[in-house]
């Protein structure tokens, strides 16, 4: 089993709240991640996918073909957009790393395996300190 990782890369603004709560309760249980304004991050986005190299090519997939699919399902849609707002995959949700890596996933999952691989990893850096892995639900 061989695996590859292609990195993209994206910005976002988001706000972390729950509309039910006061402003105070936001503040404290989201910090400045609940800032009224919003804010935004530079994410690294690396999408793992598995498989065995093709013995004629020598590869599990073809990486630019990888990208284009990361690019057209997951970062063109949230480059420089507002989670909360703007990006169809994230509606309803909240727009915390941990749940933005799941999603990810779900635009993924399918694509990656009509052409041939097994996603394995979406990790994702939000900050230098803060980091995202999600291997899916299947996997322990």
């Amino acid at each position: 089993m061989v695996y590859i990782t292609r990195r993209e890369r994206f910005n976002a603004a988001h706000k972390l709240y729950i509309p039910e709560w006061s402003e105070e309760k936001n503040l404290e249980v989201f910090g400045k991640c609940s800032n009224p304004n919003w804010h935004g991050h530079n994410y690294d986005l690396f999408v793992t996918v598995k498989g065995d190299a093709d013995p004629k090519t020598g590869l599990v997939m073809d990486l630019k073909a990888l990208s284009r699919v990361i690019r057209e399902r997951v970062t063109d849609k949230l480059d420089h957009k507002n989670m909360n707002l703007d990006v169809d995959f994230m509606k309803g949700r909240m727009p915390s790393a941990e749940v933005l890596a799941e999603a990810i996933w779900e635009q993924l999952e399918g694509p990656v395996r009509e052409m041939g691989g097994q996603l394995h990893k979406v990790r994702l850096t939000e900050t230098e300190n803060n980091i995202v892995e999600y291997l899916g639900k299947e996997q322990p």
